[in-house]
């Protein structure tokens, strides 16, 4: 802080020696190569005056500039030329109304600049408890959807450990498949904390490069059968090579979350539809379901961290972290994400630009 201090009165003073400079040249030109009207000099250094008034801090350099500038007047624009002579009756006045000029201005753009920063303080501060509710949610989020499946793994490890000798071997099949599905669940809660972490913490920049979507979707789907065997997805892709830039591990984590999220909480076995769209600015992906649809009262929630379905049959298998997640991950994309029910089940619709945003 103390260094910025100390370089902010030379990188004024700079600015305002090369305002000057730039002004008297280009004033020098005007005068004597296009007209010698005194008028002229007077607005280009007025113009000048103004400009170091607004690109400085304080009052001190633009009444240093409106000093220079009547010397620089008297001395190159005024008869005869090339010498200083202060005698001429109208110099007071002419020096009197560029300092005013001077005051009025750099008054004015210090008054913004300060409103500016507030302004730019009560942004932070927006974007800042924006961000801790977020993770507020998340961890809430978190709390619910990890500590139901563990309690769930401990409850029947203990009941194992108890009655061992009670059990038949499909009744000890049975709990051990109840804590393998537990364990997985819990695996892919992990995959998406993970996933997560891979966003640069606060302006969310990702390092992105121009993958295949063909291959993206393949490979999503790949991961999804291994988890979710039975599920049926029919794919819909434009048989044009679509590229667009992105993290793919992060893309195919949120091709994941809402395939499972359609085959989870559909209560349908109809086959879910995932739809690839080619827009002229971006590229749309849409994952379809032929089941019971979405809470209208619960959509603005769901992408939050809040979120929670009370009809869902299996309550451990909530969708407020996954959905969550989704969404951190295609926004650091510059894409959106939406969902939205149609007349036979739900819809999740996210969009992926097509050219990586330098914004």
């Amino acid at each position: 802080m103390k260094k910025i201090l100390k370089i902010q009165p030379l990188h004024d003073l700079l600015i305002t020696l090369g305002l000057l400079l730039l002004t008297t040249v280009l004033t020098f030109l005007l005068f004597f190569f296009i007209s010698r009207n005194s008028a002229n000099v007077a607005i280009f250094y007025i113009i000048g005056i103004m400009t170091i008034a607004r690109y400085t801090n304080g009052y001190f350099f633009g009444i240093l500039a409106s000093f220079f500038s009547i010397i620089f007047i008297n001395c190159f624009f005024t008869y005869p030329y090339f010498s200083i002579n202060f005698s001429i009756s109208d110099y007071p006045f002419t020096f009197t109304c560029m300092l005013a000029l001077s005051l009025i201005t750099s008054t004015t753009t210090t008054n913004l600049k300060k409103q500016t920063e507030i302004l730019a303080l009560h942004e932070r501060q927006l974007i800042e408890a924006e961000k801790e509710k977020m993770r507020a949610n998340l961890l809430r989020a978190i709390s619910h959807d990890l500590r139901t499946p563990l309690t769930s793994i401990l409850g029947y490890i203990s009941s194992i450990e108890a009655n061992a000798n009670d059990y038949n071997p499909r009744e000890y099949q049975e709990l051990i498949h109840h804590i393998h599905d537990d364990a997985s669940w819990l695996l892919n809660m992990v995959e998406n904390l993970l996933s997560v972490t891979k966003i640069q913490t606060g302006d969310s920049k990702l390092n992105t490069i121009p993958e295949i979507v063909d291959e993206v979707i393949a490979e999503s789907i790949i991961r999804f059968k291994k988890r979710m065997p039975y599920a049926n997805i029919d794919v819909t892709i434009p048989s044009e090579i679509l590229m667009v830039p992105m993290d793919a591990m992060l893309i195919e984590q949120v091709l994941i979350n809402l395939m499972e999220n359609a085959y989870t909480h559909s209560q349908s076995t109809k086959p879910i539809q995932l739809i690839v769209e080619n827009h002229p600015q971006d590229i749309c992906f849409r994952i379809i379901d032929q089941g019971i649809g979405l809470q209208e009262e619960q959509l603005e929630h769901l992408f939050d961290g809040t979120y929670s379905n009370a009809s869902s049959s299996d309550v451990r298998k909530g969708m407020g972290i996954g959905l969550s997640i989704c969404n951190t991950i295609i926004t650091a994309h510059k894409g959106k994400i939406i969902a939205k029910n149609h007349t036979e089940g739900a819809e999740f619709l996210f969009t992926l630009p097509k050219e990586e945003s330098h914004a």
